[in-house]
């Protein structure tokens, strides 16, 4: 499980990959949160916009989502990943209705409660997602993409 997760707007992949060593800092306009896996948070909410519901879909079902976040740099062994979040999916966030972010948000919180029991975040999950939207909304005006760094 990622410590520290930075989702972050960027121009293009380029940029984002420079951010591999030591994160998005301050250059590029940013929300963080704790102790969640990126990727499996990426495709939790692809998969809520493509197929909307309250019930938690199972495990094995978003283990078989496709696609799954792609890596913006080559994987090492250091535990430093960079992923870039689908179009569709930033479409989608950028485009969301409260209702909508208040859904997700409940959704994701369900799941990593089953999952993490009291390990889970401690990060309010509704604000992480309603700032992931803004800058998805960001990305769109600005024509740049929407990227997660983790660590």
């Amino acid at each position: 499980m990622a410590h520290d997760i930075v989702f972050f707007l960027a121009p293009d992949d380029a940029a984002a990959a420079a951010t591999r060593l030591w994160g998005p800092g301050e250059a590029f306009e940013s929300v963080t949160c704790h102790f969640i896996e990126p990727d499996a948070a990426i495709a939790e909410w692809d998969m809520y916009f493509r197929a909307p519901s309250a019930e938690t879909p199972p495990l094995e079902q978003l283990h078989a989502w496709r696609p799954w976040p792609e890596w913006v740099t080559a994987s090492s062994n250091d535990g430093i990943e960079v992923f870039a979040l689908p179009r569709r999916l930033t479409r989608a966030l950028g485009q969301a209705s409260a209702a909508e972010l208040e859904g997700l948000a409940s959704r994701w919180s369900t799941r990593l409660r089953s999952q993490d029991g009291d390990d889970m975040t401690d990060d309010d999950l509704l604000a992480v997602v309603q700032g992931v939207s803004r800058l998805a909304a960001a990305a769109a005006s600005t024509r740049g993409g929407l990227y997660s760094w983790s660590f």
